[in-house]
């Protein structure tokens, strides 16, 4: 029996996995809010540290003090006592390296106290570790025989603890730096920039008249979408294990088109796959809202409330490692590759963002009146100045090799960066600009013609799913992030592009007031100030269209098609030299991540090209060869019994000249790998592997989806799209 018949029978055989809801000692099933972040530390519930320690901890988390050895040896006691009591056996330090993913390793809190054994944790095992860092990416920022980093304990961060079958870890969130002190990870930053947007926003604020403001800081609420495939498929398929993605497929007859997926009725099986993902989540208090089907058949969503930008991006972290841990336990795979099927839609991850005050202000909300909120447009305005000013680092900030797939394929945001604002917004933006004078449209209801139905209020705005950056009510919506990617990199470039006009904007409002005008005259001149100079980055029409990409080029936006092209924007020092000077990023940092970000696109490529060929050779032609001689030796008989043959022959032909192209294809992407590989620096080989290499590559999927399409179904030896798409 072959693989792909193999693996069907097993997934007919599937039954949804039984759930097991949390319950009470009376069997009763608790309600989410009962068990909602039961695995979360809270120090307030703390009956081992005293209100003085807790309000020191406090002013710890808040940014006021540093924490002392003392308070952390208390600290790590109260944690301790905690995990026990919950059955957690091992600790680890959980941090995210360059890789895009997270790392742990897992220490036991068994110790000694003389000869009898102890459950303890130290005042330093909480604070501080010491990884090997010699394998993890470091872009050449060191040698390779100086393997020292750091891990140190983010405060900010809640500390978990993570269920597996077999046990409890007790989950310590925490940065990854050097032996010298720089962000090996992407954790580090994105608090550096946050603490900068905290700064220019509180200053802001006061100038706004907001003084009782003492602490800003910015949201995220991360869209997570996925697929899921039977494992049983999963394992059949070499480039699905080895790279995440078919490399090769035809389309199914009928896959997107109708649109009859999205937001459909929710498969049994997969239905309690989402909710032992939801309680798992629950648990470690990691609040997922909203669950559906998307655009494809197999794609998924899960949408989380919105949290502060730092804890949101470690919540992703642990949301994607769940979706995959989870998927296993129902025989699924859980796909976040950012296109793992050439022709259906592929997975984003929107990032939800804005920016809140400890007195409880979103400082995104327009309000009822919005063309009277000047405080409100003076943030619009300096955030499109942000976008327009530093578009071209926040477009690197999302470059990988697999989001390369999607941006500018119409069914994601294209790879250039714009900002959505909306009729509503943009036209009191363009007045403030123009004549000074905006009428407002009353509040409408939307004639439904059905009084059996509730009322709907018209909102200002439609939405625009075709833009990376869109105004979406009370927040941005970047929606150009890749599925895959870690949150925390794009959001420390955001924060800092922020952070860097902010400065601007304060200047000019210290300027403005001190000259005599009133709070709100300097708020207008703010506004009219950036949205001028910024307003060509603002478009709210279709941004899949042609039009639209010969119109951004000649207002002057860039167009980086390709990783290699966006990455290359490293280069350019005064791009970059905000994220420095800010403090976001050190120089060397930067180059760090410049030369990881080539050497993985270069890496993630050369598996693809070299999972291709060995499928190529080992699966298709095999198989194409045996279709190959069975013609022949079909039209030989009809021949000699004097029968036509000229549909089998023509058969012959057709796939005898489709094999000649794939070999000639396939050692051709072999030899200019090489080639390149042996004559370029890392830096222009990855631009020819996009350029040049890639289309080959594609045409080699090309003609292997027509070697599917001519052999008999029952001899082609791989899952097909039908396979893994459909049946569950």
């Amino acid at each position: 029996m072959s693989l792909r018949n193999d693996a069907k029978n097993k997934v007919y055989e599937r039954q949804p996995r039984k759930c097991e809801v949390p319950v009470n000692e009376q069997g009763r099933y608790l309600k989410v809010s009962q068990y909602y972040g039961e695995n979360v530390y809270n120090y307030h519930l703390s009956k081992s540290l005293s209100q003085e320690d807790k309000e020191n901890l406090n002013q710890v988390i808040n940014g006021k003090k540093t924490i002392d050895k003392p308070l952390a040896a208390k600290v790590a006691n109260s944690v301790l006592e905690w995990a026990i009591s919950k059955g957690a056996t091992h600790f680890c330090h959980w941090f995210q390296p360059l890789t895009g993913a997270t790392a742990e390793k897992h220490d036991a809190f068994l110790s000694f106290d003389n000869d009898r054994p102890i459950e303890a944790l130290s005042a330093s095992q909480l604070m501080q570790g010491e990884p090997d860092a010699s394998s993890f990416p470091h872009g050449g920022s060191r040698a390779t025989f100086e393997a020292r980093g750091y891990t140190t304990w983010d405060l900010t961060s809640p500390i978990f603890i993570r269920e597996s079958s077999n046990g409890k870890t007790l989950v310590i969130p925490t940065a990854f730096i050097s032996y010298k002190g720089d962000a090996l990870d992407t954790k580090t930053p994105l608090l550096r920039s946050d603490i900068k947007v905290g700064e220019q926003l509180i200053k802001f604020c006061h100038l706004a008249g907001e003084t009782n403001v003492q602490r800003v800081y910015t949201t995220c609420g991360a869209e997570q979408e996925y697929f899921l495939i039977d494992k049983a498929f999963y394992f059949s398929r070499q480039d699905l294990v080895m790279t995440g993605r078919a490399l090769m497929g035809s389309l199914t007859s009928r896959n997107q088109q109708l649109e009859d997926h999205y937001f459909g009725l929710i498969e049994d099986r997969v239905l309690a796959y989402m909710q032992e993902v939801e309680i798992e989540l629950y648990k470690m208090g990691i609040p997922a809202k909203t669950r559906h089907n998307e655009v494809a058949p197999g794609q998924f969503e899960l949408a989380p409330i919105f949290k502060d930008a730092n804890t949101a991006a470690d919540n992703n972290q642990m949301v994607m490692t769940v979706l995959r841990t989870v998927a296993l336990k129902h025989d699924f795979v859980c796909l976040l590759h950012e296109k793992p099927f050439a022709g259906v839609n592929g997975s984003g991850k929107h990032l939800n963002w804005s920016m809140a005050t400890d007195t409880g202000l979103n400082l995104l909300e327009p309000t009822q009146n919005p063309h009277e909120n000047y405080r409100f447009l003076a943030v619009i305005a300096t955030v499109v100045e942000a976008v327009f000013r530093h578009a071209d680092v926040i477009r690197m900030g999302i470059a990988s090799h697999g989001n390369d797939h999607r941006l500018g394929a119409n069914e994601a945001p294209p790879s250039i960066m714009s900002v959505f604002l909306g009729d509503t917004l943009k036209k009191i933006m363009d007045a403030m600009i123009q004549s000074g004078a905006y009428t407002p449209e009353t509040q409408r209801t939307l004639d439904i013609g059905a009084k059996q139905l509730a009322n709907i209020f018209k909102d200002n705005t439609d939405r625009n799913r075709t833009s990376p950056f869109a105004f979406t009510g009370n927040k941005f919506e970047f929606r150009a992030c890749g599925s895959s990617a870690s949150i925390a990199y794009p959001l420390s470039i955001l924060n800092a592009a922020i952070a860097d006009v902010f400065a601007e904007t304060n200047a000019f409002l210290e300027k403005e007031l001190a000259s005599g005008k009133t709070i709100d005259q300097a708020l207008i001149a703010v506004t009219h100030k950036w949205y001028k100079n910024a307003h060509q980055i603002v478009f709210n029409g279709d941004g899949y269209s042609q039009d639209w990409v010969v119109e951004a080029e000649k207002r002057g936006l860039g167009n980086y098609r390709t990783s290699p092209e966006a990455i290359g924007v490293f280069k350019k020092t005064e791009k970059v030299k905000f994220l420095v000077e800010g403090g976001v990023f050190r120089q060397g940092e930067l180059q760090t991540r410049a030369n990881v970000m080539v050497e993985r696109y270069i890496k993630c490529r050369e598996i693809e090209f070299r999972t291709q060929e060995s499928m190529v050779n080992k699966q298709i032609l095999p198989c194409a060869i045996s279709y190959k001689a069975q013609l022949s030796e079909t039209v030989s008989k009809l021949k000699a019994a004097g029968a036509d043959s000229s549909v089998e022959e023509g058969m012959l032909k057709r796939l005898s000249e489709v094999v000649k192209n794939l070999v000639t294809k396939k050692d051709a992407l072999a030899a200019g790998y090489d080639k390149f590989h042996h004559s370029l620096n890392e830096d222009d080989f990855s631009v020819k592997i996009a350029k040049e290499l890639m289309p080959i590559c594609e045409d080699i999927s090309k003609l292997c989806n027509q070697v599917e399409e001519i052999v008999p179904e029952d001899t082609w030896p791989l899952p097909k799209y039908y396979d893994m798409l459909f049946i569950r």
